[in-house]
């Protein structure tokens, strides 16, 4: 009774701020309450059932899908308009038909560069003559 009032009290906000400080301590938590193992039984099904709990699980479901097709049912009224888009730079007209392109120094390899030293242009590698 203790828990539930204190629980009442400031437990929500309590579990949002370890969720949103602690994320492992808060996923910790929620694995323990969990059950290791669980047993799963399997009963008669619709079979064992009385009628009146089959009409009333008939109800039930029925009852569920009505709320699920309402709810999936909502329409938003409204009109399109048309509307264009411009043109990109390369397809307007006065641009050619080379698309313009900026060229600029590619400042991460600059760094690279300056922090080991310049390179130098690769040189083809030549095989020494053999001997024979």
């Amino acid at each position: 009774m203790e828990m539930h009032r204190a629980f009442k009290l400031g437990g929500r906000k309590a579990i949002e701020k370890v969720m949103r400080n602690q994320p492992a301590v808060f996923l910790k938590l929620l694995v323990l309450l969990v059950p290791r193992e669980m047993q799963v039984e399997r009963t008669g099904g619709v079979k064992a059932m009385t009628e009146d709990q089959i009409v009333d699980a008939i109800a039930a479901i029925e009852g569920y899908l009505a709320r699920r097709s309402g709810e999936a049912a909502k329409v938003i009224e409204g009109t399109a308009e048309p509307a264009a888009l411009p043109a990109p730079e390369a397809q307007s007209i006065g641009a050619g038909l080379e698309p313009k392109r900026q060229s600029r120094p590619n400042r991460l390899l600059m760094q690279a560069d300056t922090a080991v030293g310049p390179r130098e242009p690769r040189s083809r590698r030549v095989p020494p003559p053999s001997r024979a």
